[in-house]
């Protein structure tokens, strides 16, 4: 799925899959996605007959910041009715969501997250102000068990 060339990609081209297999629907068009961060945490080892007082390092548990959408406030309350769904404790809340990244011209998947087991953990809206001018957002984060890139 990756593909290489000498020039990086923009990052403004994107399609978002929440595990229901639609990118192309205005419920599925988010405006800002941040990719999680992934840690893997170290573990420093050392013998007492070490010859030298440096510990070894030695993997230890992975963790993943949390995936986090955002997209004009539409009137559709499907990030609403999944975070809902989770805070219920539905079983079956937990989804594949796959964020791709596209060519400029979009018409191919040139880098690929897939975050699997993903729950919604927070669900938001943005400030209202009778003043304002902004458009309002909407920001659903992800917690997720396993990151795959390809």
């Amino acid at each position: 799925m990756a593909t290489a060339r000498e020039r990086p990609y923009v990052n403004g081209n994107f399609l978002v899959d929440l595990g229901t297999g639609d990118t192309a629907s205005v419920r599925a068009g988010f405006n800002q996605v941040i990719v999680p961060e992934a840690v893997i945490d170290t573990i420093e080892y050392r013998n007492g007959n070490e010859k030298t007082n440096e510990p070894r390092k030695l993997s230890g548990s992975v963790s993943y910041s949390n995936l986090v959408l955002r997209r004009g406030l539409i009137g559709e309350l499907d990030l609403y009715e999944w975070w809902n769904q989770a805070r219920n404790g539905d079983p079956d809340a937990r989804r594949t969501v796959t964020v791709s990244l596209l060519s400029e011209d979009r018409t191919e998947v040139v880098w690929r997250w897939k975050c699997t087991n993903a729950l919604p953990t927070r669900y938001t809206t943005s400030d209202l102000n009778a003043e304002g001018t902004d458009v309002a957002i909407e920001t659903i984060e992800i917690s997720f068990e396993r990151l795959e890139i390809d």
